[in-house]
């Protein structure tokens, strides 16, 4: 029986990759009799990344599973690899993320006992000085998400890990949403949102932990990244608003955020002024493309003879 199901999925980053790779190998190796499997999805990479695969999978002593989803977009790969995942608990992480040696130690003692379909969140740290602090996960003490609010960073994909059974609960993620999709974010906050609607547990465990290697050195880098987050969450409100009363919650709580950073006069982000306001002007673009897609989509299917 497989323990530990760990996850990756990849596109054109063969460098990163073994790094990340070579973690996975180290932690198993510190894990004990843990039985641990390895599914990794190569989403359409044209660099040397199936090479790195190949030869990575050869030199391994624990089953690894390599498969390739050729079309684009972060969610679409994760499905693949949670469709042939065996393990009691699957841990996904990203191809730019180096796991911490005792990983798989501390994940496991964090689901002993656990009979129920459950989602924890680890910490994520910055693997780079030279990296800005964004896309990290920094709190040392172990946290349940507020009741009825918005889950989006409150744990991250890439420290992502839960029991098998959640798949089933919850469903797939949302292939509009993530890297490589209309939706460039938010499939990940998007699959917790459906999990806690779903009566799954949510919580955030500081010590099983992975760093993050992103690469992000510039503002411009990251206000890009700020801005697909802010466009994907926006969608995702658009997609939940008429069958979620924790959507209208969260509007409320943005626009309170906002009216409140200008009040006070606090900058989050040296480089964003008034990083509330500059969120929702993302979100709401995101809002109005998702319900302008679900309007067209909706115009076809009841003129189906119509040229799309």
């Amino acid at each position: 029986m497989i323990d530990v199901s760990v996850l990756i999925c990849t596109r054109d980053r063969g460098a990163s990759l073994s790094r990340t790779l070579d973690s996975v190998t180290r932690a198993v190796g510190v894990a004990g009799d843990v039985a641990v499997e390895m599914v990794v999805v190569d989403n359409g990479s044209r660099d040397d990344t199936a090479a790195r695969l190949a030869a990575w999978q050869a030199e391994q002593a624990f089953p690894v599973l390599l498969l390739a989803e050729p079309l684009a977009g972060l969610a679409r790969a994760r499905n693949l690899g949670l469709a042939h995942v065996r393990g009691r608990i699957v841990a996904m992480t990203d191809d730019d993320c180096v796991l911490k040696p005792d990983y798989l130690l501390a994940l496991v003692r964090r689901f002993a006992g656990v009979a129920t379909p459950t989602i924890v969140g680890g910490r994520i740290l910055p693997g780079d000085a030279a990296d800005l602090p964004v896309t990290l996960k920094l709190e040392d003490h172990p946290m349940e998400p507020v009741p009825g609010a918005f889950p989006g960073g409150f744990v991250m994909g890439a420290n992502l890990a839960f029991t098998r059974d959640v798949i089933a609960r919850t469903g797939r993620f949302d292939t509009r949403f993530g890297a490589g999709a209309r939706f460039v974010a938010a499939e990940d906050t998007d699959f917790l949102f459906r999990a806690i609607a779903a009566g799954v547990v949510v919580a955030y465990d500081p010590y099983f932990v992975v760093e993050h290697h992103h690469g992000r050195c510039r503002p411009d880098q990251v206000i890009a990244l700020l801005a697909g987050y802010g466009y994907g969450d926006g969608a995702l409100y658009a997609k939940h608003i008429l069958s979620d009363r924790r959507i209208l919650g969260a509007i409320r709580r943005d626009l309170g955020d906002a009216l409140g950073e200008i009040r006070a006069g606090t900058r989050p982000f040296p480089y964003i002024r008034r990083f509330h306001s500059f969120r929702l002007r993302h979100m709401l673009r995101g809002f109005l493309a998702y319900a302008g897609a679900e309007l067209t989509a909706r115009v076809r299917l009841s003129n189906p003879h119509e040229k799309a």
